[in-house]
């Protein structure tokens, strides 16, 4: 057998024709893309001039020289350039960056990586060069909007694209239209791929960039702070592509002319979202609206935003009616049951799976459940959120027909919405958080306080921890003496006791502490570790003084309140007190005068007190006689 190179080494794969047998018949097979190594020689590329800045980097437009024996050729190309990076971590992300060009070989829907190299000190991605970008296409048109085809072709082609690198465990992270480059054949492909990817986890000198991984205006609110807020996840990519989408809709970039802190106030603290155009298709308009959900665990996967798009191609609007949509019925938020649609759309049942009632969100625990446990024994329809399973519960002759959304399947004892504890603590996050997903084989994923990104491993490392729900009392436990996150004190130096606001899907507890009365910009919003709060409630408050404590912690006016009551109590009593002690000395007083009058009366008037004449008329009826 032999073989030969007969094609360009641009493309980045070698042909070869192979001889098998007959010389005359030959067969031509693509090399393997891992025996492709990503370095490049700095000596082999040229810089020419920059054609752009972001967040990551410097990028360049440059010459890539190759030669060899046989031929010897230039090519235009893309360079970015990385931010400093210590010397240390410089393996670590060349290592990374070999996953991530090995995993991307042959994917259609990204960008072309030829290699990485070093130039100038700084680690360098060289990328194919490509004529345009779907945002310069917008900026050349009026009101740099694109119309409702070309929408939904491109975001179509891009969502297939990030498919197929979430299916290789890639977050973009970086999603916005000057980085969806436009092939020749007017494609969308995904551009300035890997470099948040390649850089998570990494430490970076500048402390605004490691505060966030993006582009402000197009980040979702767990990449702000994904080891705090997070993790991310590849629901993080949905919030940057529906903020991509009302772009390409609006030709407004979300959050135009807000300062990054501007951005992260609105997005982060007030959990405000960009606003979408009117008038979309619906599945459309129900897809971004599902993007910008708070909590990443309620946003659509980009299989569902593929589906919509899809099922939008052929809408027409007449006489203000969308015709030639076709789109499943999902469950919303109106049911009742308090998860969106997307949620509830994640997990498929099958028969032979351990269910149990859904238990509405923020709640502790589910008292009165109408599935504690049961198997499904058959499907009534296709398994999704819109159909009805036949549940077989113990105790119960016939199996139970039940809606899919009021089900949640156990497996190894756990769901997802757990909360749980890791049996053997690592120092580098928290050991509680909360289940995301368990498969049917163990495998789970779990968001922590301190992970970047979500924890994998298996059930059996995991055992159950104590729920937390929004409007539960928390303290820190007595064994906590300095917390992970600041908390506030009393006057008197004792820890405050607060209240659950928000649970962040990586278990964190956005608390506020309604006993302390906050002025202007203070701040009232504090985090707190599960690990190291308890709960408290009036019950489980011992004694009058502890329970009176805690009706302090319920409002700073409670104290305010109670020293008023006093004081008015006070008064009152007084002014009581006072009038009782004034009427008792004028009846003495009364008393001891009535007997000295009576010696001066005359018969008529003494029997009756009040007709008795006074000491002074009879002194100047004496004067008078003389």
């Amino acid at each position: 057998m032999a073989g030969k190179i007969v094609t360009n080494r641009s493309t980045g794969s070698f042909d070869f024709e192979l001889v098998e047998g007959d010389p005359d018949q030959l067969r031509t097979v693509v090399a393997s893309p891992n025996q492709i190594s990503p370095w490049i020689d700095p000596a082999t590329i040229k810089l020419s001039h920059r054609i752009g800045r972001g967040p990551f980097g410097d990028v360049w437009l440059a010459t890539q020289h190759q030669a060899t024996e046989d031929y010897e050729e230039y090519h235009e190309v893309v360079v970015k350039m990385m931010p400093p990076i210590k010397e240390d971590n410089i393996k670590v992300v060349l290592d990374k960056f070999n996953d991530l060009f090995s995993k991307c070989q042959g994917l259609k829907g990204v960008c072309w990586l030829h290699g990485i190299s070093i130039i100038s000190g700084k680690v360098s991605i060289v990328m194919k060069f490509y004529e345009g970008s779907v945002g310069d296409k917008m900026g050349r048109l009026k009101g740099g909007k694109l119309s409702l085809h070309n929408i939904l072709r491109y975001g179509i082609e891009l969502a297939q694209g990030i498919m197929e690198l979430h299916s290789k465990d890639i977050l973009v992270l970086n999603l916005k239209p000057s980085n969806f480059l436009l092939t020749e054949n007017d494609g969308a492909v995904l551009g300035d791929l890997g470099i948040p990817y390649v850089l998570l986890g990494i430490p970076l000198p500048n402390s605004d960039m490691a505060r966030r991984l993006g582009t402000p205006n197009y980040m979702a609110p767990e990449q702000w702070k994904p080891e705090v807020r997070g993790p991310i996840s590849f629901e993080s990519d949905s919030w940057g592509f529906g903020c991509s989408i009302v772009e390409m809709f609006t030709g407004i970039q979300p959050w135009c002319g807000k300062s990054v802190d501007d951005i992260y106030n609105l997005v982060v603290k007030k959990q405000e979202k960009p606003q979408i155009p009117s008038g979309l298709p619906p599945a459309v308009e129900n897809v971004i609206l599902g993007c910008f959900e708070f909590d990443f665990r309620s946003r659509p996967v980009m299989a569902d935003i593929l589906h919509a798009f899809k099922s939008s191609q052929d809408a027409v609007l007449r006489d203000g009616v969308w015709t030639g949509v076709t789109s499943r019925t999902l469950v919303d938020k109106s049911s009742g049951s308090g998860y969106t649609e997307w949620f509830l759309s994640k997990d498929h049942l099958q028969v032979g799976d351990t269910v149990r009632s859904r238990k509405p969100p923020n709640l502790c625990k589910l008292e009165n459940m109408g599935i504690p446990e049961g198997i499904v024994v058959g499907l009534d329809c296709d398994p999704d959120p819109t159909g009805f399973v036949l549940v077989r519960v113990h105790g119960i002759h016939d199996p139970i027909r039940v809606h899919v959304s009021t089900l949640e399947r156990v497996t190894f004892g756990l769901a997802p919405g757990d909360w749980v504890r890791l049996k053997e603590e690592d120092k580098k996050h928290s050991p509680v958080g909360i289940l995301h997903s368990i498969r049917r084989d163990g495998n789970v994923a779990v968001g922590f306080i301190g992970g970047e990104t979500l924890w994998k491993g298996n059930s059996s490392e995991l055992q159950m921890a104590e729920s937390y729900c929004v409007g539960q009392f928390l303290r820190l436990k007595p064994n906590v003496f300095s917390p992970r996150f600041e908390w506030p004190r009393k006057h008197g130096g004792e820890w405050a006791t607060g209240r659950i606001h928000q649970i962040l899907p990586n278990g964190c507890l956005v608390v506020k502490f309604p006993g302390i009365l906050t002025f202007g910009n203070e701040n009232d919003n504090f985090l707190a570790d599960p690990a190291e709060v308890e709960a408290v409630s009036f019950n489980s408050c011992a004694g009058v003084i502890k329970k009176y404590q805690h009706l302090e912690d319920f409002h700073w006016a409670v104290r305010p309140l109670l020293i008023a009551l006093g004081l008015f109590t006070a008064m009152k009593v007084g002014l009581f007190v006072g009038k009782k002690m004034g009427r008792s000395k004028v009846k003495k007083r009364n008393d001891a005068m009535i007997p000295c009058d009576v010696q001066h009366a005359d018969g008529q008037n003494g029997g009756n007190a009040a007709w008795l004449p006074s000491k002074m008329p009879n002194v100047f009826r004496a004067t008078t006689s003389r």
